[in-house]
C-alpha cells in the first residue's frame, strides 16, 4: 500500500472544509480486496497518526495472502473465485515484494487501536475464514466487531441484484454506515 493513500486521505481531511465533509466522520470500506486496502488504511492512520478512522466496512475482505484457512483450502471452485484466482490477484498485487501488515493486513501483530468495524463473509467464500478470524482477533484486540455471515452466499453474489439476500446484504451495509456515521 503506498503513503499516496494515507496522503490524500489527509488532503481529504485538512480541506474537509471545502470539500463540504466532517473530517471526524471519515470511515473506509470495501469489498473483497478494497476491504482488504481500507483496512491497510486504517491501519496505517493508526500507525502514522494519520486522521481519524471513525469506522471500518469490510465486506468479504481479502485479508491474508498465506490462504492456509479451512475456507481458503475448502471452496477452491466456487462460483467467481476459486484458488488460482485467489493466488494470482495476490501475486499481481504484491509481485516479488514480501507481504506486509499494510498489504495483507492479516499479517499485522497489533489490531488495538483499529475503528470499529462490520465484516460480512460469504458461507461458500475462500477468504471467509480469514474475515472472520480476523474480527475475533479485532475482538481480543479491545475494537467493536459486528460480524454477519451470510449463508448460502458465495464470494460476489450480491452482485445478483434480483436475489432477496442480495438485497438484504446491500441494504445492511448501508444501514451499518448510516449508523456508524451517524452524529
Amino acid at each position: 500500500m503506498s503513503g499516496g493513500t494515507c496522503a490524500s486521505r489527509a488532503n481529504a481531511a485538512e480541506h474537509a472544509a471545502e470539500l463540504g465533509i466532517d473530517p471526524e466522520r471519515i470511515a473506509v470500506g470495501g469489498h473483497s480486496a478494497g476491504a482488504g486496502l481500507a483496512d491497510a488504511v486504517a491501519l496505517r492512520a493508526r500507525d502514522q497518526q494519520g486522521p481519524p478512522i471513525r469506522y471500518q466496512l469490510l465486506n468479504q475482505p481479502g485479508l491474508d495472502d498465506r490462504q492456509e484457512t479451512w475456507s481458503a483450502r475448502h471452496f477452491t471452485e466456487t462460483p467467481w473465485m476459486n484458488h488460482d484466482k485467489v493466488t494470482a490477484l495476490w501475486r499481481h498485487y504484491l509481485g516479488s515484494t514480501p507481504a506486509t501488515p499494510y498489504a495483507a493486513p492479516a499479517r499485522a501483530a497489533d489490531l488495538s487501536g483499529l475503528p470499529p468495524a462490520y465484516i460480512a463473509a460469504a458461507e461458500f467464500c475462500p477468504s471467509r475464514d480469514e474475515g472472520i478470524t480476523y474480527a475475533l482477533r479485532l475482538l481480543q484486540a479491545g475494537v467493536s466487531v459486528e460480524l454477519h455471515q451470510w449463508s448460502g452466499t458465495f464470494h460476489g453474489s450480491q452482485a445478483i441484484l434480483s436475489a432477496e439476500v442480495s438485497q438484504r446484504q446491500i441494504a445492511e451495509l448501508g444501514a451499518t454506515l448510516r449508523r456508524a456515521l451517524a452524529e
